[in-house]
């Protein structure tokens, strides 16, 4: 017999408020003149407090009987990649065993948790983010950790690598032609796995994983399911949570065979139009750099097929489209913006993903969704880095109100 949601979510809520406040189950019991085996049995769901316990065990784990008992999850988990990115503006790219002069240095935050996770937190202070992944055991970490903790993420879910470095980009960027070189060290990134993401106690209602390709144990083969990402992305969905990925752009071949698995456990799928036709193999675009819709619409048919569950989103520079799992597709061209405005395009997809996450949490319909995407878009390109221009909801409502589109 299935398991009363009520009683799996109080043992979630429990378990989780129990390791936020440093205490073990063993602790737990003897504060409440319990077993230990009592409250096992509540946190897996299998047993539920007696009423005149739920006081001193709501004042213990810091809350409200109303909270501890609340049943409805809430908020959004971002997961996967920390990058600290470290941006050398230079005189130019050196040909071998040549020497170029490096100008400036400076650091910015990078990959899918920093920037997705900030970008949400800063469209709406009231919506819970939560922050999952690894650093390692240094200042870089320890950076990426403060900016995420300022923005108003939580960064409980964060774990410190005792082997590896905090990933790392060194973004190398000619002065003068503002052409751009990456050399990637995956870091702790690598070392990221299932054991790292606590299912029994997450009550957010979503989780965005991120980025396919990029995180080795994850994109590990797994015989059951294709993947270790694809297996941990069923395990979240049996908890009643709604997943999402994205990917990176790959030239490895290997693009179909690790992004496909995860398709099936994927609720929300994101990804950009030169990822998204590295599955299906059609051209994104003709000739002449004119975006093929009919190619993209296709392409979506195809990965909505393996299994997604509510909509595939695929977004250029140009427009985002939508399909849904009834077949509906939606198209909504970018918009236009005045000569100047654009000052960096690092971490844009990422803030259309959030932008696309944030409708999807509320609720908007499809249209909807990719209007304020495209906002969010904007208002990252304001800005040189992946995080400082993103604004909120209520200045990107206002700046896709006041912008027209362009035409496809």
């Amino acid at each position: 017999m299935a398991q009363k949601t009520s009683e799996l979510q109080l043992g979630a809520n429990i378990a989780r408020l129990r390791k936020k406040q440093g205490l073990t189950q063993t602790r737990l019991a003897e504060m409440l003149c319990v077993s230990n085996k009592t409250v096992s049995k509540w946190e897996r769901g299998a047993g539920y407090p007696e009423i005149t316990q739920l006081f001193s065990l709501s004042r213990i784990l810091g809350t409200t009987v109303d909270t501890l008992m609340m049943s409805e999850r809430c908020g959004i988990t971002v997961a996967g990649s920390l990058v600290d990115d470290r941006i050398k503006l230079i005189s130019s790219y050196p040909e071998k065993n040549m020497l170029s002069t490096i100008y400036s240095v400076s650091h910015a935050v990078g990959g899918n948790v920093p920037n997705v996770g900030i970008d949400l937190a800063k469209m709406d202070r009231e919506l819970k983010v939560n922050a999952v992944g690894r650093v390692g055991n240094d200042s870089n970490g320890r950076y990426l950790v403060d900016e995420l903790r300022q923005s108003g993420v939580d960064v409980s879910g964060v774990l410190v690598s005792q082997t590896a470095g905090t990933s790392f980009t060194d973004v190398m960027t000619v002065q003068e032609t503002g052409e751009r070189t990456f050399f990637h060290y995956r870091g702790a990134n690598a070392e990221f796995c299932p054991a790292d993401v606590d299912i029994s106690t997450m009550n957010c209602r979503m989780i965005h994983v991120a980025y396919i390709l990029m995180m080795d144990a994850l994109d590990a083969e797994d015989p059951e399911y294709g993947t270790v990402m694809a297996r941990l992305l069923k395990d979240l969905q049996a908890a009643g949570i709604l997943t999402s990925i994205d990917v990176v752009s790959d030239s490895s071949g290997l693009f179909a065979e690790k992004v496909i698995p995860a398709l099936h456990y994927t609720d929300n799928a994101f990804m950009n139009e030169i990822e998204a036709c590295g599955i299906s193999g059609l051209s994104p675009r003709d000739e002449n750099g004119k975006i093929i819709i009919e190619n993209i619409k296709k392409t979506m048919e195809m990965i909505m097929a393996e299994g997604v569950g509510q909509r595939v989103i695929v977004h250029c520079p140009e427009a985002g489209f939508c399909l849904n799992k009834t077949g509906e597709f939606t198209v909504v061209p970018s918009l236009k913006l005045e000569k100047g405005y654009i000052k960096g395009t690092v971490g844009a997809g990422d803030a259309f993903c959030a932008g696309c996450l944030y409708g999807i949490y509320k609720g908007f319909d499809d249209k909807k969704i990719l209007e304020f995407a495209s906002g969010a878009a904007c208002c990252n390109l304001s800005a040189v880095d992946s995080v400082s221009g993103m604004r909120d909801k209520d200045y990107i409502f206002d700046l896709i109100a006041t912008h027209e589109r362009v035409t496809l």
